[in-house]
This record gives C-alpha cells, structure tokens and sequence, in this order.
C-alpha cells in the first residue's frame, strides 16, 4: 500500500526503529479509540436496552441464592493442595488407621474425624487437688453418659450416647485418655487411704505397668525438680514427677462410618459444646475451652456473619462520599446521582457474579469478603474518570457525541486496568496455584471484575446518557426539576437560589470570546495541543481529525477554564494548591526524604516477614476456636505434636547397625518406642539384641508382645507372613516422638520436619514421619507466595511487551517501578502491622497489583504522552485530569474499609490492614512520589527536531466564525 505512493516508499524505509514504533503505536492507539468512539454512540443510541438490561439479569440470577452453599471442608482451603505431607498422610492411614489404635490414642498423631476436646483450667491451685480432681471426672461422667436424639421428633427417634459412638477397643470398651485412667487411680488410692501412685510426666506408668505420653493431656506441669527426675524404661529420656498442674485437656473420639453415623456425630459435638458450657456456669472455679472438628469451620465462616452490618455500613459511607465527590455548585452540572450509580453497577456486577457461581455449584468461604472491595476500587476509579472526561468535553455537542467522546479518551486506558486485573487474578486462578483458598478466591475475583467491566460499560454507560440529557434540557442534577433562568430567579428566596443556581447568564459571554482568546475547546479536547503539534512536525498532520492544532505561545485547554468558580471542590484544589505545591523546587527534597524514608521502612518489615500457617489466625475473635488455641498455646506449648516416625518397609531389626541407627534417629526426642523397649527387654533377660531374624521375631511375638505392659506395641507393628513354618516378617512399624520446644513453636517444627526429610534420604532405612499439622507447615511458604510471584512477573512481562506495540516505553517502565515499589511498601508495612504472610494476605497483595495499577496508569500515561513545554507543567496537567479521579476513589474506598476494620476477626483484620496499606501506598506513589520524581526524571518534554525540518514547521491558529445556527471551527494555516 506504501509503495503505490511515489517517495512514501523510501521514506518509510528511512525512518529509524524507534519512529516506526511509535507510528504503529500511533496507529493501533486511532483504532482502538476510534472502536471506543463506535461502542460509545452505540451504548448511547440504545440507552433504555443498555440499563435494563444488567438489573433484569442481576434480579434473575440474584434468584440462585437458593443454591447457596458453604464450604465445609476448611482444611482443604487452607492447606497446600499437592504437598509431600498429604501423600504421606494417606501412606500412614493406609498402614495404621485411627482405628488400629485399640489401645492408645494421641490426640495430634492422625486426624480423628470426628472429636470432642476440651481444655480445664483451675483458677486457683492445681488441677490434680481432690475438689478440682472430683469435678473434672463428674463431668467426664455427664459427657460419658450425654445422649443425643436424631431426629429431634418423631417415631423413628433414637437416643445416641457416647459408648455408641465412641471408638471401641478389643474388649468392646470406649478407648478414653490416659489421663483420665491415671486421675481414677489418684482418686481410687486417696478414697482407700493408699499411697497414691507416682504421677511421671510427660511419661507415665499406669496401673498395668503401660507406659502412657500425657504431654498433650497436663498442662501447666510444675515438677519436684532434679531429684523427682529419673529415666523410664522404653523411652530413653528423663521424666520428672508432677507436684502440680494447671491444665488437662481431654479429648472424646467418635465414629462417623455412614452418612447417619456422622450426622449423629455432628449433633453429639453441638450438644457436647452446650453441655460444657452448663457445667462452667455450674462451676465458675474451672474454667472450660471446648474444641469440636467443626469448630474450625463453624468459627472460619462466623467472620462472614460477623462482617454483614459492617459491609451494609461501607456501602452506606461509600455511597455519600460518591454523592460529595460526583456534585458540583453548579446545580445543572452537577453529577450526585452518578455516585450512587456507579455503586448501583458495582453491586449489580457482584449479584451478577454470586448468581452464576451459585448455578455453577461453587460454595462460599469467608476470604470471599475481600472480592468486593476489588470491585470497588476498579469501578469506582473508572466511573470517576468516566465524570472527569465528561465534564471536559464541549456542551454545546449533542450527549451521544458527548458519550461517545468520554469512551473514547477513557475507555483504552480503563480497559488496560482491567487487563491488569484480569492477568493477575487470572494467573493465580490457575491450576498453577497450590492453595485452594487463593484459586477459588482469584476465580471468582476475576469473574467479579470481567462482569464490573462489562456493566461500567452498559449500564453506567446509559446512566451517563440520562444525565446528559438532564444537563442538556437544564434539569436539576438532584431533583430533575427544570432550573429557571436568570430572570425568574431574581423573584425567589436566597436558599432557592443557591439551590437553583447555574450558569445561565454566562452562555452567551462563552459563545463569543473576546478578540484574541483563542477557542481550544474541541469534539475531543482531551488530546493535548502539544503532542498535537509534534505530531504535525512530524509528517503527519494532514490525516489528523476532530483536533485543533494551535500555536505553541496561546494557552493550553486545561489552563482555559472558562467558569473556573463552577470547577469542582477537589479539582479546584489539585489546580491552584495542590499541584503548585507538589512542584514547587522547595518541596521537592521532601518528598524524596519521604520516599526514601518509606522503602527503608518497607525494607525492615521485610526482612522480618514471617509465615501464617495457623488456620485458627482466619478465624472470628473471641470464639471458640480462638479462646482454646490460646489456652493450648500457654499451658500446652512445652513439646511439639506428636510425630510419627514410620518405618514402611521391611527393615533388619536385628542388625546391630540398624538399631544404632534408628535408635540415633530417635535421640533427644520423648518417645515412646517399641523397638526400644524390646532391646531394653533383651537385654533384662540377658539375650544378645543381635539375633537371627527367626530368633528376633519369634521372641518379639511370643515373649515380648504377650507381657501385659508391651501389649499395646502390638498396635504398632505389622507382620508379614512368610512361608508356611516360618517367622513372619515386621513388614512395618512406626515410633512416637515428641521434641522439646519454645515460643516459635511452629518454626522449630517447620525446620524439624525439613531436617527429618533430609534424612530420609540418606538413610538405610526407609522411614518417613507424619503429624496432621504439617499439612500446612509443608512449604507453606512457597505455596502462599508462588501466585504472587508469578502473577507480579506476568505483570512485568505484559508491560514489557505491551511497549512494543501499545505503550509507551517509558509508561511501562514507570508503571513496572511503581507495581514493584507498591508491592514492597505493602508487604513490609503489613509486616510491621502485625500481619503474617497467610494465604489472606497474599490474596490482597495480588489484587494490590491491579489496583496501583488502575491508580497510577493514567496518571503516568497523561504525563509520558505530552510533548513540549516542560515537566513541571505536564505533571499538574497529569494531576489535574487523573489526579483528581484517583483522590475520589481513595476517599471513597478508605470510608468503606473503615467499618470493616471494626469488625472481631482475625480474618477481616488482615483483610482492613492489607487493604488499606495497598490503598495508602498507591495513593502516596500516584499523589505524590511520582508527580515529583516526574518533574526531573525522564522521559524529556523538549520538541523534537530533526535535522532538515526546521523550515518545514507549520504554525496554525483556530478561528472561529459563526454562523446563524452554530459556532463552526476551522483550521487556517498562516
């Protein structure tokens, strides 16, 4: 096509890679305005179609809530989905299920299903005196005895107690806690005047000479000191005697086999709870704390209800500063209801998403709470650069132009946010993604925001046009009511004048400026005067459009205000103060003292960031989940869960090296090991611990299990039959251990698991270890942080590539730096806040992605795009057109986060904290750190010139005649 044109060829090829770009870019920028120009006239040629039609699909969907559900499995949400630590779980419940355990259970070894668990605590003394002893065992009576009915009416009623659905041992008998074994024998022996046994702790011997762990059972142990300390038999490691204590935590295991099985099971934990709280008030001296597998879930959603006034408040708040930040004095101009509007379409957009997610049998989970506000910032942003380019376009056009020029000089840069939002959300939705919580959330976030955009675009849209048409017909922007001239308003009161007030008697002083003004208004004034001459320097000016090119020493068309009184508030302060003073020379060493003051601090929170593995830190405060965390973290916190050390393959026992080995493993742990104990037995009866394979296990089944104190090893190991008349194989087996541990209770065992792992590898034998909490220790960190890495580098690698063809260079390179700095503010600020890095956490820092984004993208693009004049000049230009929407947003989205800040959870407290330093860092970086790094960093705002086109410059004025219908403008070259 370019070489059908005789010289054009050549030129082409003279130009140089970068002119090239930036002609494609010029290019590809046209069309995707002139698309916009199209949709515009579309949505306003169609308004009533376009503003019905989201309501009617918002109520029909809204219709879906019938289906909604919620989550119930809160361990999947918040664990890593395909860790090494789930693979194992399943490998150990496969060998040793919880109901192989006939006769001995450890509460934190495997996951029980269903469970009842309580903390007692004694306000005064300790738990082990007689009247505190007495009560506890009254009430493991009344729960022993507790019977539930299911149904709750009818004929086909039946009364469950606990001996029915607790887990049986051999003997058909509920299996309870040691400790409670160890309380009836104090209370037995000290009612028959006996000498009572001696308590050992965290190891004891019971009556039957079994060696039981109650580490997790006694709590708050104060012992007789060194001399009480001795060595037992089995564990290798020294126990002390207890003088007192102040907690004992008890724990009910029950049966869920079939469908009716756990719905009784689920009543049992309710009625369990109800029971422990009549007995507290019957008793104020013990204090309870009770815990129930569903009290993680049940407390997990309770932030959801918790939070429903709160939110019902934000909207409330955000809807009145909408309608502050939308109004103007000038009662025709004035947009209030626009405020309102945009908050109607974030809504309707959100009922819109929860109603497909309802009929895609998607289920609701409490970090839901935070997809709202994404939405908010998203719509909000664009629907006051929406009214900001409105009010800049030419009033005496008709309202589908008006319309139509809005979405052309907005909607390119809004729907590059949306891009934004959709790229990161999107990423981290993806399979990808190993956190089940941080998927669903970005799935259902990145449908929230597709279907906000959509609804910007329509419904606000149409509401747009109903508003011009009011301004157009002088209707007042509130009340609708037609304002009355000038004339008619000399006769009314002072209040109905101010209410009524407009600009009617300057129309025609604005309609004919005096001689000298030159008129820049234009059907699409947004595109500067400057970068409009450089592109007529540059060769092009002759397929220029609906764009007035005036000389470079006349006034640009944002400093022409032509009824600067009728400006708004924020606009009128960002352009006689604010800019001013963000520019002034003086302020500029300030603010740089301030950026510099902002990445050290961002620099030590980071540096201290730690992992949120704990799922009871996303719960609702002051439940009960909560209150008996905290009681298990202060009297329960001296020795880590109990670890299973399982051997799954066949090993040689009766090596000497195999022993030392697993008996090294083993060192510096409580344990509780079969092995251990049978060369302690061997060696008794004076055998050799190194035996042929037929010896050691034919004295180890026939000798060493038999004996009433080693029977429950039996549970602990399993054979594997030979051939006929030969001694079975130990096919596998598995050790209790326990570690000493300190305040970072979770860390140390992090770094113990890591280390176990380790040498797993090396070792001899093939050996891995389980406990159901390092489902979420395992790489948790790795799993909480890879979406956010990933979707942070998909942002820099979209800006990157975008430069190519769409961008600006230097816009991409702006805004990956701000993205980067925002994002490093957010996450060492949180940090010192008291925030730890959880999967909540980290959904807000993805989503903080997108909204610095949507915040400074404008901004750096209004600035970049200019050319002439100098920095300080297209920066308060940039503040003026893009500052001021960003401000509105800010307010309005920080009066919504306050009410959530109010609201008794752990969740939405990392939730306000996170959000409101993602809006703060954005809001200071768009505000107030770029506009001044802008002002001396590139890119240069000099003219270009090109050797050989000085006198090929161009100089043209704008003169406007009138004719007897309208005011036409005409392009004259002098």
């Amino acid at each position: 096509m370019l070489g059908g044109v005789p010289g054009l060829s050549g030129r082409w090829e003279r130009l140089v890679p970068w002119s090239r770009a930036r002609m494609l870019r010029q290019v590809l920028h046209a069309g995707l305005r002139t698309c916009f120009h199209a949709l515009g006239r579309f949505v306003a040629s169609h308004p009533v179609f376009f503003a019905s039609a989201p309501v009617l699909l918002s109520i029909l969907l809204g219709a879906s809530f019938s289906r909604y559900r919620v989550e119930g499995n809160v361990a999947s949400l918040l664990a890593p989905k395909h860790s090494l630590a789930k693979i194992e779980g399943n490998l150990v419940e496969s060998l040793f299920p919880v109901n192989r355990s006939k006769h001995a259970l450890y509460s934190d070894l495997q996951t029980p299903g269903r469970y009842g668990r309580v903390i007692i605590t004694a306000q005064k003394g300790s738990v082990l005196d007689p009247f505190h002893l007495e009560t506890i065992l009254q009430l493991h009576q009344r729960i022993y005895q507790m019977q539930v009915t299911v149904p709750a009416a009818g004929f086909n009623s039946f009364n469950y107690s606990f001996s029915y659905l607790c887990l049986p041992d051999d003997k058909n008998v509920c299996i309870i806690d040691d400790i409670i074994r160890a309380m009836e024998e104090i209370q037995l022996a000290r009612a028959s005047n006996r000498t009572i046994s001696v308590l050992r702790y965290p190891i004891t011997q019971l009556a039957d000479g079994r060696k039981a762990y109650i580490g997790h059972q006694l709590g708050g142990v104060q012992g007789w000191g060194s001399n009480g300390a001795v060595r037992v038999q089995g564990t290798g490691a020294k126990v002390e005697v207890v003088r007192s204590a102040r907690a004992v935590q008890l724990t009910y295991y029950l049966q869920s086999r079939s469908g009716l099985m756990d719905r009784v099971a689920s009543q049992w934990e309710r009625a369990f709870c109800a029971e422990l709280k009549d007995f507290g008030a019957l008793h104020p001296k013990l204090s309870l704390y009770p815990s129930t597998s569903s009290s993680l879930r049940t407390d997990f959603q309770f932030s959801s209800v918790l939070a429903l006034r709160p939110l019902l408040a934000s909207v409330g708040v955000c809807g009145v500063l909408a309608i502050f930040c939308c109004s103007m004095r000038d009662c025709v101009r004035s947009k209030p209801w626009l405020g309102l509007l945009a908050l109607l379409s974030v809504t309707l957009s959100g009922l819109t998403a929860a109603g497909i997610l309802n009929l895609t049998g998607a289920t609701y989970n409490s970090t839901y709470l935070g997809i709202p506000f994404i939405m908010l910032g998203h719509g909000l942003f664009g629907s006051f650069e929406m009214l900001s380019s409105w009010r800049r376009t030419r009033e005496d056009q008709h309202v589908k132009e008006r319309v139509a020029s809005v979405f052309e000089d907005v909607m390119l840069r809004f729907s590059g946010s949306t891009v934004i939002h959709l790229l990161t959300l999107g990423l981290a939705a993806s399979p990808l993604t190993n956190m089940e919580a941080v998927r669903l959330f970005c799935r259902n976030a990145t449908l929230a925001v597709t279907i906000s955009y959509v609804y910007m675009l329509s419904f606000y849209g149409s509401c747009l046009v109903y508003t011009g048409y009011l301004e157009t017909r002088y209707r007042h922007g509130c009340f609708c009511k037609r304002v009355p001239k000038q004339d008619r308003l000399d006769s009314k009161p002072a209040w109905y004048r101010c209410l009524m007030y407009t600009r009617y008697q300057e129309e025609t002083q604005s309609a004919n400026p005096p001689h000298g003004v030159v008129r820049t208004q234009t059907p699409n004034s947004n595109q500067t005067h400057a970068d409009l001459h450089t592109m007529n320097s540059s060769g092009v000016h002759g397929h220029l459009t609906n764009t007035i090119i005036t000389h470079p020493h006349t006034h640009s068309t944002a400093s022409m205000d032509p009824h600067p009184q009728d400006s708004h508030l924020l606009l009128g302060c960002v352009r006689r103060c604010y800019g001013d003073w963000i520019t002034n020379t003086y302020a500029k060493p300030f603010v740089v003292l301030l950026y510099l003051v902002y990445i050290s601090f961002a620099l030590m929170g980071f540096l201290q960031v730690t992992q949120g593995s704990d799922p009871s830190a996303l719960v609702a405060m002051d439940t009960a989940t909560v209150l008996y965390t905290r009681a298990q973290q202060r009297y329960f916190s001296s020795y880590s869960p109990v670890i299973g050390f399982y051997i799954y393959e066949s090993a040689p026992y009766w090596n000497a090296s195999v022993q030392g080995d697993l008996l090294e493993y083993a060192k510096g742990f409580q344990r509780i090991s079969w092995l251990e104990a049978y060369l302690n037995y061997l060696s008794d009866r004076n055998e050799s611990t190194s035996q042929p394979r037929e010896n050691f296990t034919h004295t180890l089944r026939h000798s060493f299990l038999r004996e009433p104190q080693f029977a429950h090893f039996e549970d602990d190991i399993i054979f594997a039959e030979r051939g006929q008349g030969e001694e079975p194989d130990v096919a596998a087996s598995r050790i209790f251990l326990v570690a000493k541990t300190t305040e970072n209770k979770r860390e140390e065992m992090s770094v113990l698991l890591d280390t176990l792992r380790r040498l797993s590898l090396t070792s001899r034998v093939r050996f891995l270890i389980f406990n159901p909490s390092f489902v979420y220790l395992d790489r948790y960190v790795t799993a909480v942080s890879s979406p956010l890495r990933h979707s942070l580098l998909a942002v820099l690698f979209l800006l990157g590539l975008s430069s190519l063809a769409f961008v600006e260079p230097l816009v991409s390179m702006w805004l990956g730096l701000t993205l980067l700095s925002v994002q490093f503010g957010v996450l060492g600020f949180m940090t010192l806040w008291g925030v730890e890095m959880d999967c909540m956490s980290v959904l807000c820092l993805i989503s903080a992605l997108g909204h610095s984004a949507t915040c400074s993208g404008p901004l750096l693009c209004g600035f970049t795009s200019g050319r002439g004049e100098s920095r300080t000049r297209w920066v308060r230009l940039a503040l003026e057109r893009h500052g001021v929407p960003s401000l509105q947003t800010f307010l309005c989205y920080g009066a919504a986060l306050v009410p959530v800040g109010s609201v008794r959870s752990n969740l939405t407290v990392t939730l306000f904290r996170c959000l409101a330093l993602t809006a703060g860092c954005s809001a200071l970086h768009t505000l107030a750190f770029l506009p001044t790094l802008l002002t001396f960093l590139p890119p240069s705002k000099s003219r270009s010139h090109h050797p050989g086109r000085e006198g090929q410059r161009q100089e043209v004025e704008c003169v406007e005649m009138n004719d007897s219908t309208r005011v036409v403008d005409q392009i004259t070259t002098v």
